[in-house]
């Protein structure tokens, strides 16, 4: 049975890379089906790539296979590897931290790395710039196609030894509920954050109840004010500040129908932070 292949990228659609991908797959095996998941990461952008896996994983089926090339290494000695999830996916991908957020949330059976005598595009081997065609998607292809096994991948490579980026906990102090601002809903401006609704639950906090949310970077304050936590968009009037479940039942900071990142200039990463404490009114 032939499986799904998702493609994630930095590449973009303005020139033929992402079509050189799709035509090496469909040469391996014409029947394979292949969706996008975003050629729009930011170039470079590793963390970026390994949020947006974790992001869409959940919802496809056992034995996708996912590719995801955001390789700012390529050409170096940073490995190749294919990874199996918990439940039975793949991630086809540079080690250099796109797994990161998989590990932590549906956890890595196993690993291995490819084997680019075996599993790369022939007549590519003077080629060290372009692996997502010549190795990541060939391999991908084969092994969706079942060419070859998973084992036939590669040497077994230890889960423990993959490469990941440092996430930050978020924690809940003196009635301060403190976490990081993960990664935007780009098209929106809205951000999302690391903090399960769960916590707000916990906290006491209910729809309707006003929260007091500072926004830092590097300890620079850049926010703050008192925000509305709401059910959606409709709880609060247009150009409004709102505190919403976001799809990944996150907490997320938005205004209706306008940008909250571009209003305030906020970014993503480990040094954005954000904190919440429940305002009596």
């Amino acid at each position: 049975m032939r499986k799904h292949i998702v493609l994630q990228t930095d590449f973009g659609l303005s020139d033929g890379a992402v079509s050189a991908m799709y035509g090496v797959a469909l040469s391996v095996d014409p029947w394979l089906q292949l969706f996008d998941l975003t050629h729009d990461i930011p170039p470079f952008h590793i963390w970026e790539a390994s949020y947006r896996l974790y992001q869409t994983i959940d919802y496809w089926p056992e034995d996708t296979v996912f590719v995801s090339v955001v390789d700012p290494g390529v050409g170096t000695d940073r490995l190749s590897v294919v990874v199996k999830t918990e439940k039975n996916q793949y991630v086809v991908t540079p080690d250099n931290g796109t797994l990161t957020h998989i590990k932590d949330s549906v956890g890595i059976m196993e690993a291995r790395v490819i084997d680019e005598k075996v599993n790369r595009l022939p007549n590519s081997g003077e080629s060290y710039t372009f692996h997502g065609r010549d190795v990541y998607i060939y391999t991908a292809a084969r092994l969706a196609s079942g060419i070859i096994t998973f084992e036939e991948v590669g040497p077994e490579h230890d889960v423990k030894d993959l490469v990941l980026l440092p996430l930050n906990e978020m924690a809940v102090k003196d009635g301060v509920i403190t976490g990081n601002i993960d990664i935007l809903d780009v098209r929106f401006g809205n951000l999302w954050t690391n903090i399960d609704r769960h916590v707000f639950k916990e906290a006491g906090i209910h729809y309707g109840d006003f929260l007091e949310v500072t926004i830092e970077n590097n300890q620079r304050h850049l926010y703050k004010n008192m925000i509305k936590f709401g059910r959606s968009f409709a709880d609060s009037r247009l150009g409004e500040p709102l505190l919403f479940v976001n799809s990944l039942d996150k907490i997320g900071v938005a205004i209706n129908q306008g940008s909250f990142a571009k209003a305030y200039h906020i970014e993503t990463g480990a040094n954005w932070k954000i904190s919440f404490r429940k305002v009596e009114m």
